[in-house]
């Protein structure tokens, strides 16, 4: 589930629909969470779906741990790639927003962590990356860790709309995480390393 202090706007011809918010978001928020109503697909499933459904899934779900397609019921579908992701996801299937987000602003992740079959070239921010990749998040996955670490100590401090979608168990964990007596699972255990049995060639985004 995405926040509910966002909406989905067109964002223009070259990148479609987005994500913006409504609401000042500050950073160390919740952002999305994995929830009941989310679909997950397993690769035999999506084998045997019509090319038109195949379509639907490569374009509005992401590759969990298990190889599996996750698509979001909601808007978090929608989220765009950024070479600056202003979100990004955790171990703990939720994202946060690494810096603020002011109202307008879209929610960006970085696909890189998002286990993708095949790369893709994505709109040129004046950033070194160009290119996302399969392997993205073996390469960064340290980056992307220092990042978490920065914010993550905010969230129990913060009031969260989504809170009431994690355990009591996770929300303890996030505590103790944030007061330094546990340490955060890095980001790259949300790796697959599975062998895709789809290969599609780079696309153009």
């Amino acid at each position: 589930m995405i926040h509910p202090k966002t909406e989905l706007k067109f964002i223009s011809n070259e990148i479609g629909y987005g994500v913006v918010a409504t609401e000042f978001i500050p950073a160390g928020s919740i952002t999305w969470v994995l929830d009941k109503l989310d679909r997950e697909f397993s690769s035999s499933e999506f084998q045997s779906m019509d090319e038109i459904y195949q379509n639907i899934l490569d374009t509005y779900s992401f590759r969990n741990n298990q190889g599996n397609l996750v698509l979001c019921w909601d808007n978090g579908r929608y989220v765009n790639h950024s070479f600056n992701s202003n979100c990004l996801t955790t171990a703990y299937d939720f994202e946060i927003a690494i810096r603020d987000i002011h109202p307008g602003e879209q929610l960006t992740d970085d696909y890189g962590y998002l286990n993708i079959p095949a790369p893709f070239r994505g709109v040129d921010e004046g950033t070194r990356r160009k290119i996302v990749y399969p392997n993205d998040l073996i390469k960064y996955y340290k980056v992307w860790d220092r990042k978490l670490l920065k914010v993550f100590h905010r969230i129990p401090r913060l009031e969260q709309p989504l809170k009431q979608l994690l355990s009591e168990e996770m929300w303890d964990e996030i505590v103790e995480i944030s007061r330094g007596n546990k340490e955060m699972k890095s980001i790259l255990t949300n790796y697959y390393n599975g062998e895709e049995e789809r290969q599609p060639e780079m696309q153009e985004v």
